[in-house]
């Protein structure tokens, strides 16, 4: 929905940021199938994750600074915040869950925590080597690194571009092997996420730039 950006201001290490914003649309979403019925989490986050994520899912939100800008570009797509199902917040920074307060009627996933709409939370086992299922090729991974050991990076398979993974900061953009160490709380944690991101993607949507393809070397 919205590319993320990171520009330098001045000459005191002060920046302009905002993160960027994916909308994972369904196959068979429309506004149609918008009516739904609040959920209870009575079968569990397994279950209650499943339900969520049959209709549209926001992975991160931008700053509140860019709020009609968000809402625009929603509807430019067809999808109202009442729309939204799911919301993944990547991690706690303020320029990526600043407007969680425009979808109060869906589930959110924060970094670890995951609750239903009224503030029900959910217990379930999200670590790096037991990804959350939402669906048929659709995953939240735990990338730890950027801001901590809570990261989470959301996973489509199955695309016509092949996998994308939505990876927050784990990647600030292309081409920032110089520059990211400085700005993780965990480097060692980060690089162990960015190997398995890059391992698993075609295409990976950065915290702070355009999409990018990864390239692989092609055996001889």
């Amino acid at each position: 929905l919205s590319e993320g950006y990171a520009e330098p201001k001045g000459l005191d290490g002060a920046v302009r940021a905002d993160g960027s914003v994916t909308l994972v649309l369904p196959q068979a979403w429309g506004p149609a199938c918008s009516q739904r019925e609040p959920q209870r989490g009575g079968g569990g986050a397994k279950i209650a994750l499943e339900e969520v994520a049959r209709g549209p899912i926001l992975v991160d939100t931008g700053g509140p600074w860019a709020r009609e800008a968000l809402l625009g570009a929603l509807a430019r797509q067809g999808v109202s915040p009442g729309d939204v199902t799911l919301v993944v917040g990547t991690h706690g920074h303020s320029d990526h869950i600043g407007n969680l307060g425009l979808f109060p009627g869906a589930a959110l996933l924060v970094s670890h925590d995951f609750c239903l709409p009224g503030g029900l939370y959910l217990p379930h086992a999200l670590d790096e080597e037991r990804p959350l299922q939402l669906g048929p090729g659709l995953e939240v991974w735990a990338t730890p690194g950027h801001g901590g050991q809570r990261d989470v990076s959301v996973v489509v398979a199955g695309t016509t571009r092949g996998t994308v993974v939505i990876a927050g900061d784990v990647f600030e953009r292309d081409g920032d092997e110089d520059s990211w160490q400085a700005l993780s709380e965990d480097p060692v944690a980060q690089e162990r996420s960015r190997k398995r991101v890059l391992d698993a993607a075609d295409i990976v949507v950065p915290g702070h730039g355009a999409p990018f393809l990864v390239l692989r070397e092609v055996a001889q």
